[in-house]
């Protein structure tokens, strides 16, 4: 799958977010180093702090379907601002994901998606190791 094509399905899961105070719409289409794709959208609570992101949900389903080697994620808004996932969503990818995970961001249809590497992102992350 190309990155446009990543892209472009992480664009279309924002479709099922359920934000009705943000109205901040993020998609994200999580690729295994299979080639399986897995998607997730953002899930807003009253409360925020229960909220899900959808990095979140793309990387729970594909653990929950056996994955665990990821190669590429991709991330839109429905603003297409070029969006990051969060400090948070940086900690759970890096719990499954190594430092060369290539984060693509989408910048918009004008713009080419920007790419970061996970370690890039999140230097010196907390790690399995770090706790022992």
């Amino acid at each position: 799958m190309s990155a446009a094509e990543l892209v472009a399905a992480a664009r279309e899961i924002q479709s099922q977010s359920h934000v009705p105070y943000s109205e901040y719409r993020v998609g994200a289409a999580l690729e295994t180093a299979d080639g399986e794709v897995f998607v997730g959208c953002n899930l807003e609570n009253a409360n925020y702090s229960n909220s899900l992101h959808a990095e979140e949900v793309a990387i729970a389903e594909a653990v929950k379907n056996g994955h665990r080697d990821f190669s590429r994620i991709a991330v839109s808004s429905n603003r297409r601002d070029g969006v990051t996932p969060c400090g948070m969503c940086r900690q759970t990818l890096a719990e499954f994901c190594d430092d060369d995970l290539v984060v693509i961001c989408d910048e918009g249809d004008d713009e080419p998606a920007s790419e970061y590497a996970l370690g890039d992102l999140l230097p010196n992350t907390i790690t399995e190791e770090t706790l022992e």
